[in-house]
């Protein structure tokens, strides 16, 4: 028997068709039913169906205006507020192709962006760093707050498969890539909602998440839109401590967050009373059996773990009605076909290790990296996109996680690439030398540590200062170690897996 999980494709996706008609399809049925909470310990913001939609359409036909046609790419540079998702679906109504990015990138990372897709428009926040882009339609958000009330446009719909919208994610090469996904891509997570979420429109699902980060966007939004549920969203600020009350408050019945977010709840509350709370989600970084164990007790519902990535979003979970066995990741979601393969692309014996591997038949399989031809192609392996991670199979198409086939960093649930964090930082005066890797500082807490050389130790902040000026908050080391030489192998490759030990013996030296 073969490591390969198919048990039939999902519904071919409708033609024509629009990202964001799919997402907001119930607003006419329930115009008045509560999309969107913001909430926070003083109240909430509320947004109707029929507001949001409103917002939307009017949002894009403002986009119109502006001269901004289909296919055009636009780069979304705003904070943590509902302007990002209504700008993000007011583009795609327009047909224009929206690129999410976080608010912590800096100016230096955001011109290479630019250079990379030489975008058409901009919406940028107040205070959020942006380049002087010349040529290019530049939106504040007084601008698109204004465009709400204007008349709806229709929804520009084709073919499901064109592009939709671009996400960021840092690739084994050092570079973040640009990965395109088309319209279709909505329409194949609805697999998630029951090899997941176990998602209704009864719910009301509460993402820990800001508004502008890709995991709040999918799975704290344009999910249980797209099935007529409630969205709640933390207002900005709210600290995690005070989640508890506020899903309580507002009746949550579905939490989703990363891991450490439930750490840190925990660290603040033995014991959590939750009603109406049916089960948590969390993904984004590798879920422990102590955090499993302890949300358990504390508040008596389980946690269903994902794992997936920007090119495909999850694609293997446990799940209400298919709980993942102890040790394992999960199963494929129904409507997958996963394969863990050998480095030809063959799919391995059951039992065996081999590199997880999704069919590019998948609708949810992103169209490519934008502008890296050759890089997209190097994934794939006959049927197979390679994810670069390593599982194990069993009979039952529940799979066990091995680890990482490569050197990728994870830190708070973003995947960083440590080329790219050892590009930004070569050239500083003094350092010959630099590698860096995450390290485990405290049970279930990884953080990203610089190791260098050079004729002698530096001023660790003015190095974390250099730092936050080249690299967003979450690329940047935590902290720089000096060493006398780097570990490398006989063939002079950095060994960035021998870094941590370095660490850990320069702390229990201290």
């Amino acid at each position: 028997m073969l490591s390969i999980y198919d048990q039939g494709p999902p519904p071919p996706c409708p033609t024509p068709f629009n990202l964001a008609a799919h997402v907001l399809a119930h607003a006419d049925d329930a115009p008045d039913k509560i999309a969107l909470a913001v909430v926070g310990l003083s109240g909430a913001e509320r947004w109707s169906y029929g507001r949001l939609k409103a917002a939307v359409l009017g949002t894009a036909t403002g986009l119109k205006e502006l001269g901004l046609e289909p296919g055009e790419i636009v780069l979304l540079r705003l904070g943590n507020t509902v302007e990002f998702p209504i700008a993000y679906l007011g583009a795609i109504a327009a047909g224009l192709v929206p690129v999410p990015t976080s608010s912590q990138l800096t100016e230096r990372e955001v011109a290479k962006i630019a250079a990379e897709l030489s975008p058409r428009g901009v919406f940028r926040g107040d205070g959020i760093a942006c380049p002087d882009l010349p040529g290019v339609v530049m939106v504040d958000e007084a601008a698109l707050a204004a465009m709400r009330d204007l008349p709806p446009a229709a929804y520009d719909m084709g073919d499901p498969d064109r592009l939709g919208y671009i996400v960021y994610t840092s690739g084994t090469s050092g570079n973040a890539r640009a990965v395109g996904h088309a319209h279709r891509a909505i329409w194949a997570r609805q697999m998630m909602h029951e090899g997941w979420y176990g998602l209704t429109a009864e719910d009301r699902l509460m993402h820990a998440g800001a508004f502008n980060w890709t995991y709040t966007l999918g799975t704290g939004l344009m999910d249980p839109w797209s099935v007529g549920a409630t969205a709640l969203i933390p207002a900005a600020g709210v600290d995690p401590q005070a989640l508890p009350l506020l899903m309580k408050r507002h009746e949550a019945t579905i939490f989703a967050a990363a891991p450490g977010v439930y750490r840190k709840i925990l660290n603040d509350h033995a014991k959590i009373d939750l009603p109406r709370l049916r089960h948590g989600l969390t993904a984004g970084e590798k879920l422990s059996a102590q955090i499993r164990e302890e949300w358990r007790n504390a508040a008596g519902t389980e946690l269903y773990e994902a794992f997936g990535m920007s090119e495909c979003s999850t694609f293997i979970s446990g799940a209400p009605a298919r709980p993942a066995r102890p040790g394992t990741l999960g199963a494929p979601q129904p409507g997958r076909r996963v394969a863990l393969v050998d480095p030809e692309g063959a799919p391995v014996p059951l039992g065996e290790v081999g590199t997880i591997a999704v069919s590019r038949r998948d609708p949810g399989l992103m169209l490519g990296y934008i502008g890296a031809e050759a890089e997209t192609q190097a994934r794939m392996r006959g049927e197979w996109f390679l994810t670069g991670d390593l599982g194990a199979m069993d009979g039952d198409g529940m799979i066990s996680y091995q680890g990482r086939a490569d050197d990728m960093m994870n830190a708070g649930g973003y995947r960083v690439s440590p080329l790219e964090v050892e590009a930004a930082l070569n050239g500083i005066p003094g350092i010959t030398e630099i590698g860096v890797t995450d390290v485990e500082v405290k049970p279930d807490t990884r953080l990203i540590w610089a190791f260098y050389t050079g004729p002698e130790a530096l001023d660790e902040q003015s190095l974390l200062a250099l730092a936050a000026e080249r690299l967003a908050r979450y690329k940047q080391p935590r902290g720089f170690l000096h060493v006398t030489e780097l570990p490398r192998n006989p063939n002079g490759k950095l060994k960035r897996r021998a870094l941590a030990p370095l660490w850990q013996a320069a702390r229990e030296g201290a």
